[in-house]
């Protein structure tokens, strides 16, 4: 259990196993430990994993600026210069999914794959009905997450456990911004695979779509597969789960190792 002063954040981070590094990002209002206890033995079996808490998350300090995923993707690009890692590979869920592909986007020389799952490239993208409850996170809604396992765990590791209003506000309004990285998808260098359940926050058309930007699905793939896209990605739509349940599954975990071992 270590901090990195980073980019002007004081990063908490961890570390798992041995062999090629991995970073792993969390979703939001979770922690590293949170979101991928139940598959970090296998992640770890042979890979370093390193597990970072994002700006204002678990055991990492808000700081004086808004939660926003480019900056929070500057964050991981200076952790991975801090602790001299050589193009490791990166993985994200949700809040940490768009992260992660900030990294791929702003730091492509030091990343050497990309899992992203569960994260949209377009705020429209995402069910009207769930932009409708996110549009209802705030201050106000402590009360009704004092039974979840996200407030237990900011009461219980967080440096300053009364910030979790806070956390709340900037959460929901980071929210209601829009976005569309669809320029910047298109131009990705790193090697990328997709993830998302198949009743995820976005149909599964939006994943193919991003799939579709990376050059994936415009021809047959050949036998010996030089018809895949031609900058290495790839997409994996995981059956029977949700955004809620994904990470937690077998499947992410092997989906992942497949990804970043391959040759």
């Amino acid at each position: 259990m270590s901090y990195a002063e980073v980019n002007g954040i004081n990063l908490y981070y961890e570390t798992h196993g041995s062999g090629r590094p991995l970073v792993l990002l969390h979703g939001g209002l979770g922690s590293g430990e949170m979101f991928y206890g139940p598959v970090l033995d296998a992640l770890a079996e042979q890979h370093q994993v390193i597990l970072p808490d994002l700006q204002g998350h678990g055991r990492t300090a808000d700081v004086d600026r808004p939660l926003e995923i480019p900056t929070m993707g500057d964050d991981i690009g200076a952790l991975i210069a801090h602790l001299g890692l050589e193009q490791p590979d990166v993985a994200g869920f949700s809040l940490g999914g768009g992260v992660a592909l900030q990294v791929g986007i702003r730091h492509p020389e030091k990343v050497r794959r990309l899992v992203v799952a569960s994260a949209g490239i377009r705020r429209s993208a995402t069910y009207p009905e769930l932009l409708a409850q996110q549009g209802q996170v705030n201050a106000a809604a402590v009360e009704f997450m004092k039974e979840t396992p996200m407030y237990e765990l900011y009461q219980r590791v967080a440096p300053r456990p009364e910030d979790f209003p806070k956390l709340l506000d900037k959460i929901g309004a980071a929210m209601q911004v829009d976005f569309d990285f669809t320029a910047e998808v298109r131009g990705l260098q790193v090697p990328t695979c997709i993830v998302a359940a198949d009743a995820d926050m976005c149909p599964p058309s939006h994943f193919v779509e991003v799939f579709g930007l990376l050059d994936g699905g415009q021809r047959d793939g050949g036998w010996m597969g030089e018809g895949r896209p031609k900058g290495g990605h790839a997409l994996a739509i995981l059956p029977g789960l949700t955004h809620y349940n994904v990470v937690d599954s077998p499947l992410f975990a092997t989906t992942t190792l497949a990804f970043i071992d391959a040759e």
